[in-house]
């Protein structure tokens, strides 16, 4: 489709002036030339136009002439028509464009015929990207401060399969490692609890009522098969807490055996896999792919790994240690691989994992990370380029957790104290839609304090009720319509010519802007230029709805502008389903709009 029939205007815009470049470098005036040269950008003053390019000024030397007389001679080149009014240079050599009202007018047409695509790009086309985000240890329930990562990464998903990406998602669940032995403990003390004996409760254990809840399905389905005196578990045990819970995991395994530790360790993990799928589906949010990290030893890949970096000439080992070379790649230090008792680190997992991903031939990788884990990034990096990866591929994008507060109170939140808000408690309390767009509302990497009173706001406070209101507020204009026996759409072709007012000029404007922030918002993996563009759509029309009456008027007037809100409406609905928000076609409570 050509960019006049997708409504488009920064595309006409960048493409006029492309031709142009082409036709002066055919004359000899312009020896190095590409299309991707040319950059146009929306005027801030609307007296200089709608779009600016300062394509003259990157061009004038090598074209030997000064900036105006390039612009000028661009401009002479660039055919002048129905969709645009005229071009200006202005200042040192700027070319300003100003495309007519049919242009704009012409938009409501594109955006009903899209039937939901408008605002898609191809900027990612014949491209795959993977994103892996949540992928919390399966040591709890979700937390809101995990919430905040699963709105960001599937809202990001959804956005990059927007902009024509092939996009693949993925939860990497940690089921392996000191902290799931810490898990597996905590459920097994507790169902010797079940079982009837006193136990001592180890602090710095996993304290919640869902290891309670683990623990007596446990006891329930096996009975008294993993019992056993408990008296000497707790003999002799270190002074130091996080030395002896090691000591308790080490008895376990040893009371256990192998088998039985092993159901029991999966009865506590997946348990809590399941809990977050199912809290994740919810919210909203579903994976492509659940990605086990135990399956990179039983496919082989750790041991694969490892072998290629020796390989490759950046392992060695020290004091029975395999150590990988990361100083090479500009990390701070070399780090450890295998220990000398021969257990892999949870870097080798890491190492293993990216090594997996690579040869699943994405052409892009992005990570989502919480941001205490930045301190992996250098590391991972370095053992991705050790095996001979492209870096560019990999992308690390880090996420601030989220504080709740209620009133001016901060809840805490500690995994093992089990003293936390859960997703899903707040999902109760302020619901998906309110959470999902509250999250993406700031950038991934900024700091937020959820404000829990303004997300249960009904008011033009509250963004996403403001957004979800406009979008209802245009579906009771049709039901109404329908109602009152008046014209539908169906079957007409509306007169926009005879829309003139200055707020329907100005909600033209804020649609014929969503193309351009749908591929801003994936080339700069920020959902959250979608939430402010919404933002401000659903103010413009709001203003428009309170200014002036669409079912008294002619007819005439009535289906052009029954036109344009059915176009705001889909854009509306499509922004939203970006995010992952709900558009409902009705609210049960008013608000006061601006």
């Amino acid at each position: 489709m050509s960019p006049l029939e997708t409504g488009k205007m920064k595309e006409i815009a960048v493409n006029l002036l492309a031709q142009a470049a082409q036709s002066l470098q055919q004359q000899g005036l312009l020896a190095d030339f590409s299309a991707e040269q040319v950059s146009v950008e929306r005027t801030r003053d609307a007296s200089h136009g709608d779009f600016a390019s300062n394509l003259a000024m990157k061009l004038a030397k090598q074209a030997r002439c000064n900036p105006r007389e390039l612009a000028q001679k661009l401009v002479d080149l660039i055919p002048v028509d129905g969709q645009l009014e005229k071009i200006e240079i202005a200042g040192p050599g700027f070319i300003n464009f100003y495309f007519g009202k049919s242009a704009y007018l012409d938009l409501i047409d594109v955006i009903r015929k899209a039937k939901g695509h408008y605002g898609h790009c191809t900027v990612g086309q014949g491209k795959s990207v993977m994103v892996e985000f949540v992928s919390t240890n399966p040591t709890g329930p979700l937390h809101v401060g995990h919430g905040r990562g699963a709105a960001y990464g599937d809202a990001l998903a959804r956005v990059l399969s927007a902009a024509g990406y092939t996009t693949y998602s993925e939860y990497y669940i940690n089921d392996a490692g000191r902290q799931m032995d810490i898990l597996a403990l905590s459920v097994w003390l507790r169902y010797l609890e079940y079982s009837g004996q006193l136990i001592s409760f180890p602090a710095n254990a996993y304290q919640g009522v869902y290891i309670k809840d683990v623990a007596q399905l446990l006891f329930e389905s096996h009975g008294d098969l993993f019992s056993l005196d408990s008296a000497s578990l707790f003999l002799d045990l270190n002074e130091d807490p996080e030395r002896s819970i090691d000591q308790l995991i080490s008895r376990c395994k040893e009371s256990l055996g192998e088998t039985d530790y092993r159901l029991v360790f999966d009865a506590a993990c997946y348990s809590q896999v399941e809990d977050i799928k199912q809290d994740l589906a919810e919210f909203g949010v579903r994976f492509d792919n659940w990605f086990s990290e135990r399956s990179l030893v039983e496919n082989g890949d750790i041991a694969e790994s490892i072998r290629k970096l020796e390989e490759n000439g950046y392992m060695y080992e020290k004091e029975g240690a395999k150590w990988f070379r990361s100083t090479e790649f500009d990390d701070e230090k070399d780090r450890v691989v295998v220990r000398a008792n021969g257990v892999h680190t949870y870097f080798a997992s890491d190492i293993a994992y990216h090594y997996n991903k690579a040869e699943r031939g994405f052409d892009q990788i992005i990570n989502i990370f919480g941001s205490d884990h930045h301190g992996y990034i250098k590391r991972i990096y370095a053992s991705f380029k050790a095996l001979g990866n492209d870096t560019e591929r990999l992308k690390f994008l880090l996420v601030q957790f989220a504080i709740l507060y209620r009133g001016n109170q901060k809840v805490s939140m500690s995994t093992r104290g089990g003293e936390f808000v859960t997703l899903r408690e707040l999902r109760e309390e302020v619901g998906n839609d309110a959470a999902r767009f509250f999250y993406v509302l700031r950038k991934p990497d900024q700091h937020m304090d959820f404000d829990l009173d303004l997300a249960k706001t009904q008011s033009s406070e509250n963004p996403v009720f403001y957004i979800q209101y406009a979008h209802a507020r245009i579906c009771s204009v049709f039901r109404q319509l329908e109602e009152k026996g008046l014209q539908t759409l169906e079957g007409t072709n509306p007169d926009c010519s005879l829309l003139i007012e200055p707020q329907e000029m100005e909600l033209l404007k804020i649609l014929s802007r969503f193309p351009e922030v749908v591929e801003l918002a994936a080339a700069t993996y920020e959902p959250h230029q979608i939430a402010y563009y919404l933002r401000d759509l659903a103010n413009s029309f709001h203003t428009y709805y309170n200014a002036h009456p669409f079912l008294s008027s002619e007819e005439a007037l009535r289906l052009a502008r029954l036109g344009l809100i059915d176009a705001t409406r889909k854009v509306i609905f499509s922004g939203l389903d970006m995010l992952g928000v709900s558009a409902p076609e009705s609210m049960y409570q008013s608000v006061q709009t601006e």
